[in-house]
């Protein structure tokens, strides 16, 4: 059985795979993308049930925060910054959300944060380690 709070904690960037082929596949432009590579991200959840705070911190002060509820229609923010509204699955312990233009599915693999998102066939994945 899955715990309560599997995903809360806080995890730093590690490593991805496909970046440059996934960004561009989505349409972001390329200073974001230049912005976006290799870039420290420290991802913050707290999981309150099925109640989730997801905080992006991107180095240089800029958050991005995405609250919801699985199985809720909820607001979020793309990481383009693109606004839209989205209910979030939990299907096999994986948090599931279809953006506009890419399937979004975030995991607790081994006790890393494991997300991977597919826009058109390519599969952009990214680790990130935790840290506290």
């Amino acid at each position: 059985p899955k715990g309560n709070m599997a995903f809360t904690g806080k995890y730093e960037f590690e490593a991805d795979e496909n970046y440059d082929e996934f960004v561009k596949k989505i349409g972001l432009p390329s200073d974001k993308i230049e912005m976006g590579r290799n870039c420290k991200i420290v991802t913050e959840v707290v999981q309150n049930g099925n109640d989730f705070t997801w905080t992006q911190h991107f180095p240089g002060g800029r958050t991005t925060t995405n609250t919801f509820s699985v199985g809720v229609e909820a607001d979020m923010e793309t990481m383009g910054g693109r606004k839209f509204k989205a209910a979030v699955k939990m299907e096999d312990g994986k948090l599931v959300a279809d953006f506009p233009n890419y399937r979004h599915t975030a995991e607790i693999c081994g006790g890393k944060l494991v997300e991977i998102s597919t826009s058109s066939g390519v599969v952009y994945k990214r680790t990130s380690k935790k840290i506290a």
